[in-house]
């Protein structure tokens, strides 16, 4: 669904809708906000939090262009009020840039290096991780429905790991574990 037509169905009241712009926008908004608070650990929080602020004024907001801008630029905001609360930023509060133009956020772009290293890897280890990672399956669910045990499952996660850990660069494996957030165990 185009985000326009969401932003209707959320002004409307449609939970649903807001869960959809969430699930599009949040690791991109997670990748800004990491960005911007230089690795802090409150930036799922942040990004969270952008998103009751939309839900609570809704019905006054009138967003007619990007409500990816719009998200954005909330995103903005709140990290300028936590970075005035918390002082944790190393730059100024004038230094945090608007977030760059669409290609700057393009997920395919971002990850097209993790793709490729995650196709390295044996076919039936790269859909494990992928079903945990993409999908936020646990391990049992995965379990269940590759229909293997549990074990199994934790011990192929395990691989993938180490396996991602060698061939990634450091920040690019702490960020790839970060956005897994569902992970029962890293390695």
């Amino acid at each position: 669904m185009r985000d326009l037509q969401l932003w209707q169905n959320i002004k409307a009241g449609d939970k649903k809708a807001l869960k959809e712009l969430h699930d599009k926008y949040f690791n991109q908004m997670c990748l800004y906000a990491f960005k911007s608070t230089n690795g802090a650990l409150v930036v799922e929080e942040l990004v969270s939090d952008c998103f009751i602020k939309i839900w609570e004024s809704r019905k006054k907001i009138d967003i007619k262009i990007s409500v990816k801008r719009y998200i954005f630029f909330i995103l903005r905001n709140s990290i300028i009020d936590y970075s005035r609360r918390s002082k944790f930023l190393t730059e100024s509060i004038d230094n945090i840039q608007e977030p760059a133009d669409e290609a700057y956020f393009d997920e395919q772009r971002q990850y097209a290096y993790l793709y490729s290293v995650m196709a390295m890897l044996p076919e039936q280890r790269r859909v494990i991780l992928e079903m945990a990672v993409f999908e936020s399956m646990t391990y049992q669910q995965i379990a269940e429905k590759l229909n293997i045990s549990k074990n199994t499952v934790k011990t192929q996660m395990g691989r993938a790991y180490r396996f991602l850990k060698e061939k990634l660069d450091p920040k690019d494996f702490y960020l790839f574990c970060f956005f897994h957030r569902n992970s029962e165990s890293f390695i």
